[in-house]
């Protein structure tokens, strides 16, 4: 016999609020972790900065992708109404994708290799696969006529 949520709770939905502050949470970490391989040089020339200049573009790179996520999910979940167990799993599933953004970058930096290069261009690929499922996930929730909809139809128009 499968268990029935309260009425309240069915007609009220359940608010993104929870879904954004965790999120939120998970990407602030991952950008102070990413932030935190950053080291000051011993030196105060300004050639000093010449062999920390891959971990911090590198740096720069990740920061900004983790950005334009971090500012699309923003946006996303402000258009969103509520939030199903499947919109949770989609999300856990990008922020899986977003959080792996920390290996391949290290190894990227470390060994300059074109194996972990192709890595980090996989996980890339890989986020925003996951983000393509989390926004599908809210419109099978919320409807062809939702604002999501809508807003993603005029973006594949």
């Amino acid at each position: 016999m499968k268990r029935q949520l309260p009425l309240q709770i069915r007609e009220a939905g359940w608010k993104t609020t929870r879904l954004e502050a965790f999120s939120d949470g998970v990407l602030a970490i991952i950008i102070t972790i990413i932030g935190a391989e950053l080291k000051v040089p011993h030196a105060v020339e300004l050639a000093a900065l010449k062999p920390l200049l891959p971990v911090l573009l590198s740096y720069v790179l990740s920061f900004i992708y983790l950005g334009i996520y971090w500012n699309n999910h923003h946006h996303l979940f402000q258009a969103t109404e509520q939030v199903s167990g499947g919109i949770l799993w989609a999300n856990l599933h990008l922020l899986f994708w977003l959080s792996l953004f920390l290996l391949p970058r290290v190894g990227w930096v470390r060994t300059a290799s074109c194996h972990s290069t192709a890595v980090y261009g996989f996980v890339l690929l890989m986020a925003a696969i996951a983000y393509y499922i989390l926004e599908r996930a809210i419109i099978a929730n919320e409807g062809r006529d939702s604002l999501v909809a809508q807003a993603v139809g005029r973006i594949e128009g």
